[in-house]
């Protein structure tokens, strides 16, 4: 079906915009509600808008494992930072870029590409700095609840579809300061203000919640395997037997580091088995870019992938017909772990239900084949038993793509099955309190959007 609007030339915004799409009749609509309750512009509400440091010479090499954090597009999660893939620029590069910096409570979203995603700055990051393909919402001059209330109001509809608005471009849509600038934003009462910050309360104490549980629960498994005080400290040579490299097929000193031995050996004490043994591996398809839609079916790639859940963001889909044709194959089904062996290798979830959707050539489908919990199993994985393991793969080096036999040479500790439940069930609660937690987000959405629709009656 076709929509279209009619406008007048004196609302043609200065003539700044003349694509139609600017003026589809849903952007109109949502212009419309907020500017029929008290408002303002995000410049006035907000005390700075502005890009990332544009041009700066700052590169990957500048990256450290510790220092001021520094967030790139990439970093940007459900409402907070991914910290796994978190890099830290040093305090004297900081420095250098000092105007760019945010602090807890301001914002960072993102202006290219998938524009709108948003993350507020937690407690835990401090001050930060960003990439000059994000933006910065500096807010440290608004009381909590104002800049809580600003944070849902973009999350919701009545923000995304203004940024979706502002956004231009062909190929890649970019959103520019003025644009964030230019974002409208109701003004809420105190009464409303309250609420939100209640439950803004709530979803923090339920994530607080998920992270301790399943801390517990990789806590306990390092405790059953005695590695609780394990460092992975570098060594600065190693002693191994020639048939140990012609085994590995590898002779950099890097691989035959003894803090890798020693995972290997702790598992091989505990009945380890090799992941093979463990799961049949299908490895996912890739349709090709040129495939992608705006709305269909799932296609799950690695970054919609978290060893807490399914992740919302950038998510792509494909539409009914070829979903169809690879349904069979390439179909996700509950109790089956998603494990990525590309970009982010290492990372494993066990879906909780079915899910509509396929998987890419970046994630692998695990099915159990032998009496092991599942979600034991994926903790294994995402603990340091796992993921020193894809470390020793790696070479020491970024790796890109994690070979299926390597994955399937694994090695699993096997615990006995009433400590596998036992730990099963502390990530079992950790996954139901970030499920909370993610509806008590979808509440506060529904308030704002429900206040605004209400109001413009």
């Amino acid at each position: 079906m076709i929509t279209f609007s009619t406008i007048q030339k004196s609302q043609l915004e200065g003539a700044k915009r003349l694509d139609a799409e600017y003026y589809q009749p849903e952007y109109l609509e949502i212009v419309q509600k907020i500017q029929s309750v008290p408002h303002t512009s995000l410049d006035s509400y907000a005390e700075k808008v502005f890009s990332g440091p544009f041009g700066s010479t700052l590169k990957s090499e500048s990256y450290q494992d510790a220092g001021v954090p520094f967030i790139r597009i990439s970093d940007i999660g459900d409402l907070f930072i991914d910290q796994d893939t978190l890099v830290f620029i040093s305090p004297d590069e900081h420095k250098r870029i000092y105007a760019t910096r945010l602090n807890v409570g301001d914002i960072v979203l993102s202006k290219i590409g998938t524009v709108g995603r948003l993350s507020v700055i937690s407690e835990e990051l401090g001050e930060v700095n960003i990439s000059e393909n994000n933006i910065g919402i500096r807010l440290s001059k608004l009381p909590e609840e104002k800049k809580i209330a600003l944070l849902f109001l973009l999350l919701s509809k009545y923000g995304q579809k203004q940024l979706l608005r502002k956004a231009s471009g062909n190929i890649q849509l970019k959103l520019n300061v003025s644009d964030v600038e230019s974002i409208q934003v109701p003004l809420f009462d105190d009464v409303m203000l309250r609420a939100l910050k209640n439950i803004y309360i709530d979803f923090l104490s339920k994530r607080n919640e998920s992270d301790s549980l399943y801390a517990q629960a990789e806590g306990l498994l390092l405790e059953e395997l005695g590695l609780r005080d394990f460092k992975a400290d570098e060594d600065l040579y190693s002693v191994v037997n020639f048939s140990d490299i012609q085994t590995a097929n590898r002779m950099d000193a890097e691989y035959f580091q003894p803090k890798y031995e020693k995972i290997i050996s702790v598992s091989r004490k505990h009945d380890g088995k090799a992941l093979g043994e463990l799961v049949t591996v299908k490895k996912g398809f890739e349709p090709g870019a040129g495939a992608y839609e705006d709305e269909g079916r799932l296609f799950i790639r690695v970054s919609s992938l978290s060893k807490h859940e399914l992740l919302e963001k950038d998510q792509k889909y494909i539409n009914k017909k070829l979903y169809d044709e690879l349904k069979k194959e390439y179909e996700p089904k509950k109790g089956e772990i998603l494990l990525t062996k590309d970009a982010s290798p290492g990372v494993a979830y066990v879906l909780d239900k079915s899910v509509e959707g396929i998987i890419s050539s970046g994630i692998l489908r695990l099915k159990l084949k032998e009496e092991v919990n599942p979600d034991y199993l994926a903790l294994c994985i995402n603990s340091v038993v796992g993921q020193m393991q894809v470390e020793r793969d790696a070479g020491g080096s970024v790796i890109a793509h994690w070979k299926p036999e390597q994955v399937k040479s694994l090695l699993v500790p096997i615990l006995p099955k009433a400590t596998q439940e036992e730990i099963a069930e502390l990530v079992r609660e950790s996954h139901a309190a970030r499920k909370k937690a993610k509806e008590l987000l979808e509440e506060a959405k529904r308030k704002v959007e429900e206040l605004i629709e209400s109001s413009a009656k």
